[in-house]
């Protein structure tokens, strides 16, 4: 039986979700390309950049990486367009900031476009009419690898709805709206490249939210602080990190 969010094991949610953080070679060019894209603004932090995110629409996080890229990234982002002529506004937007168009695999007769930034990490431009991420916004998706077990544990986690729970998929979503996590179903290949994307989360009490997210699933890694903070694994074993703030 699986908790409630909120009431995972009585204690109460404290973790915020600050932002997706992807491992790149160099984060300048990526966070330009997607402050752009996305209208943020970019901060500068000692070891990468932040695009905040807001209630509705997730963080950005890009920092130097600790090791190479190998094969596809086990997290991707999927930003949404409104009509046909939208979706190709996009795409040659993006291609203008240093994008280019890849080929992964996707079948001539999919609607959405494949990219990858200028970090070499793959985005999908979405077709309109896509009914899974209909007002979420321009950033619709975090997609994921990752097990069920997985997608509730990050339901706890957070807090926040879960809403698609079909066929091992699962996606929760702040309950403000707007960007969906979802996780495919099937767990990340092992490596050290399957940590080159997580997710980075604050909390008013890193000791007692450690604590409960220990309780929910979560392992600590090698009982090390990082940054003034924690770093953990999901049941799936992908770290993620939990600071103070």
């Amino acid at each position: 039986m699986t908790s409630r969010p909120g009431e995972s094991y009585g204690a109460r949610v404290t973790s915020r979700l600050v932002a997706v953080t992807f491992q790149v070679e160099d984060p300048a060019p990526p966070a330009a390309f997607w402050g752009a894209l996305l209208d943020r603004p970019t901060v500068e932090e000692p070891d990468g950049v932040l695009l905040p995110g807001d209630a509705t629409q997730v963080g950005l996080r890009f920092v130097t990486a600790g090791v190479p890229k190998s094969g596809l990234n086990r997290v991707h982002l999927h930003v949404t367009s409104s009509s046909p002529d939208d979706q190709r506004r996009t795409v040659e937007t993006a291609l203008r900031l240093g994008g280019r168009q890849i080929d992964i695999g996707q079948r001539p007769e999919e609607g959405h476009v494949v990219l990858a930034d200028p970090g070499d990490d793959e985005l999908c431009v979405i077709e309109p009419g896509n009914r899974f991420l209909a007002g979420c916004g321009f950033l619709g998706e975090v997609a994921c690898e990752g097990s069920r077990a997985v997608g509730l544990f990050w339901r706890d986690a957070l807090g926040w709805p879960l809403v698609w729970d079909e066929d091992g998929e699962t996606a929760v979503q702040s309950p403000a709206g707007g960007t969906k996590v979802a996780w495919s179903g099937q767990p990340p290949e092992p490596g050290p490249w399957a940590d080159r994307q997580r997710l980075d989360l604050a909390t008013t009490d890193v000791g007692a939210e450690v604590a409960r997210l220990v309780a929910l699933g979560a392992t600590r890694r090698d009982g090390q602080e990082v940054d003034g903070g924690v770093e953990l694994a999901d049941p799936d074993g992908v770290a993620f990190r939990l600071t103070q703030g």
